[in-house]
């Protein structure tokens, strides 16, 4: 993963925890209203992928394990990872995109009240994402995957009477240097050379690329048909990093159809798949976005235009927006041949999950400021749909002067309720000194680059007798937190 060259060691700085009765009179643990939902209290655990579902996309005892921990810490809201609204193969990722799904989703929502006692909601993210390929060996590339045009028989001095075979033409490219391929290839073609084949929103030349406008709107309300029929008092729509909702979004989209250019255009697909959403499911079921506050690569959004998303989105009837930043394909870090790219290696993955070696900002509540931003531009707009706000949050005092200055409505918790998944339980009852902080090494975020099920460095090789566990294949870690011992 990228860091800043600066390389500053930062500490985590939770604070003075609160007593019980302060807490109890406390912003972040005081209800909101979000759409249909009351939540009892500002406290937000975001999706995060922990690859435990089957290859087939199903929910396994492992997922409910998984789940049913952060249910303990009786948070207000939990978002269940990023779900596959498309009935693809998509490795250990859960799907909704077939009604064969819905029992493991219903036994899992069921799961969340059940283990929190009925005290957190429980969401569902839902996502589309676009083909992409592994980074080739360079021999095979030539040999089996590029297809050879009449543009590289003339950069290679082959033209028609000169009689070379494609093969000739994929021996003679195979043989050159990087530097006299970068004569010879087009930039699409040198990507999937270095980095992997990637499909993009504005590869329109591809028919299933171009109908993507008329087909999403009808797969993502579906989808969010059986969310709601499994039980989820809500869903998210992933709009955010590096896949196809954030890609119409972002400014590199350059469609000329109508969804791509200018920012209402841009803007576009995303209100239409809401509102197809919206009026599939119950007036019971909350429906809103996770989107970036910033796309952190050259000629992606900025927070200006984040904000003026965020007015459209809220304008449009979202019950919430959910704030990330970065995470995006344009600047990941060449994979190792045989592996595929990851879009959180480079500086706006950083953005997205800053780690304890960064600059003079550190890298603790990098996306307050602008989700402040964005929630003045919602309110100018003359909305009220809350903004959460996630990033670094891992203290009570923290938390509360985001809510009490007005700079988000709700505070997410991501990488912090994976070392606790108790935080919450634990601060509301003034216990707050007994948390585990997370120390933000992104041990977790290395597992999850690898697919591999995500744990957390803090617990996950102890107490490794305890009975009853789940563990990692090969028995080297446990799956989820030891039990707080109240």
């Amino acid at each position: 993963m990228w860091r800043p060259p600066e390389r500053v060691r930062w500490e985590p700085d939770p604070g003075e925890w609160p007593t019980a009765e302060a807490a109890g009179a406390s912003m972040l643990f005081s209800p909101v209203t979000v759409g249909p939902m009351e939540l009892e209290q500002r406290t937000w655990v975001p999706a995060m992928v922990p690859w435990r579902a089957t290859a087939e996309g199903f929910v396994t005892p492992e997922v409910l394990d998984w789940y049913g921990r952060f249910a303990d810490g009786r948070p207000g809201a939990i978002v269940v990872e990023a779900t596959g609204v498309r009935d693809i193969p998509s490795g250990p990722l859960l799907r909704i995109g077939d009604d064969r799904f819905i029992p493991g989703l219903e036994e899992l929502a069921a799961t969340v009240r059940e283990r929190s006692g009925g005290h957190t909601r429980v969401l569902i993210q839902l996502i589309d994402f676009l083909a992409i390929r592994r980074r080739p060996d360079p021999d095979k590339y030539f040999a089996r995957f590029l297809e050879i045009t009449g543009e590289h028989r003339e950069k290679l001095g082959g033209g028609p009477g000169e009689g070379l075979s494609d093969d000739q033409i994929r021996e003679k490219l195979a043989a050159m240097e990087d530097g006299e391929l970068d004569a010879v290839l087009s930039p699409r073609e040198l990507e999937s050379l270095r980095m992997g084949y990637r499909e993009r929103v504005t590869d329109t030349h591809l028919p299933h690329i171009r109908e993507l406008p008329e087909v999403l709107p009808d797969i993502f309300a579906a989808a969010a048909v059986r969310a709601e029929k499994a039980g989820f008092d809500g869903v998210e729509l992933h709009y955010a990093h590096a896949y196809t909702m954030a890609s119409f979004l972002s400014a590199l989209n350059d469609r000329d159809d109508g969804y791509g250019g200018p920012v209402e255009n841009r803007v576009r697909l995303p209100l239409e798949v809401y509102q197809a959403v919206r009026a599939a499911v119950g007036g019971d079921c909350a429906v809103g976005c996770r989107y970036l506050s910033d796309d952190i690569v050259d000629g992606g959004n900025t927070v200006d235009d984040a904000c003026h998303i965020g007015a459209r989105l809220a304008g449009a009837g979202m019950d919430f927006l959910s704030l990330s930043r970065g995470g995006r394909f344009e600047d990941a870090k060449q994979p190792a041949v045989g592996a595929a790219a990851y879009p959180y290696t480079g500086p706006s993955g950083y953005e997205c999950m800053p780690q304890y070696y960064s600059d003079d900002r550190g890298p603790f509540g990098r996306n307050v400021e602008p989700a402040a931003r964005i929630r003045k531009a919602v309110h100018d707009a003359g909305h009220r749909t809350p903004v959460v706000v996630t990033g670094g949050m891992h203290g009570f005092e923290q938390a509360e002067n985001v809510l009490s200055r007005g700079s988000a409505d709700i505070v997410g918790f991501a990488r912090q309720a994976l070392a606790d998944p108790d935080w919450f339980l634990k601060v509301r009852t003034g216990r707050g000194a007994e948390a585990i902080v997370c120390e933000y090494t992104n041990y977790c975020e290395a597992l999850d680059q690898k697919h591999v099920p995500v744990t957390c460095k803090l617990w996950d090789r102890v107490e490794m007798d305890e009975s009853g566990i789940l563990k990692t294949p090969d028995g080297k870690r446990r799956l989820t937190a030891p039990k707080w011992a109240r």
